[in-house]
């Protein structure tokens, strides 16, 4: 249910990205946008945004169609609690991908610049999804929790770890201890009346 619950805070924004990405705008922009991230960074990052310039420069239109289906799929795995597991280490992944590509590594990095990016902040919160995810346990909100009931293999991509596979707490018990019985003390016998001097035999 908390899982549930934080995933239902992204899945306006994520729905949105995956909006945008299929407009024209973003297309005409997206090889513009990775070089325009180029200008400016450290020279050791040159080779890495040379790598990726190279790489979409010739077929710049199917990766932004490709950047747009994968955000798609990202949008309703996590809307609808489908795969979660899969989704969510992908989302993660993929987030950094964007971070250190067309946001630049959030750089480049001047004095008095405070902004890392947005997509590090996703990443970061898939992390967490999956922690609490590992924690929670299957929630009922999700495709996933009927899904495994009628495909034997499918908390493979669902689930961090096998349903039902949660250690069981034993409660320990306390320790029983013995009741103290008191000593019963014998009461003093009294001597009976003693006969006159006169009496006694010799």
């Amino acid at each position: 249910m908390a899982e549930r619950r934080a995933a239902d805070q992204l899945r306006d924004h994520l729905a949105d990205h995956a909006t945008l990405k299929w407009l024209p705008g973003f297309r005409s922009g997206y090889m513009g946008m990775i070089m325009g991230q180029a200008q400016g960074q450290p020279g050791w990052l040159k080779g890495w945004f040379t790598f990726w310039i190279n790489l979409q420069h010739p077929n710049a239109i199917f990766f932004a169609y490709l950047v747009a289906v994968a955000e798609t799929l990202i949008a309703v795995a996590v809307i609808l609690g489908c795969a979660r597991k899969l989704a969510y280490t992908s989302a993660a992944a993929f987030s950094v991908l964007i971070w250190a590509t067309a946001e630049g590594s959030g750089g480049p990095y001047t004095s008095g610049a405070s902004d890392i990016g947005t997509a590090i902040s996703y990443a970061v919160f898939f992390a967490g999804l999956l922690a609490l995810m590992a924690y929670a346990g299957t929630t009922r909100y999700s495709v996933d929790y009927y899904l495994e009931k009628k495909i034997s293999w499918w908390w493979k991509v669902a689930e961090v770890r096998r349903p039902g596979s949660e250690p069981v707490t034993v409660a320990p018990v306390p320790a029983q201890t013995a009741a103290l019985t008191p000593a019963t003390v014998p009461e003093p016998r009294t001597a009976g009346p003693t006969e006159p001097a006169g009496r006694r035999s010799a």
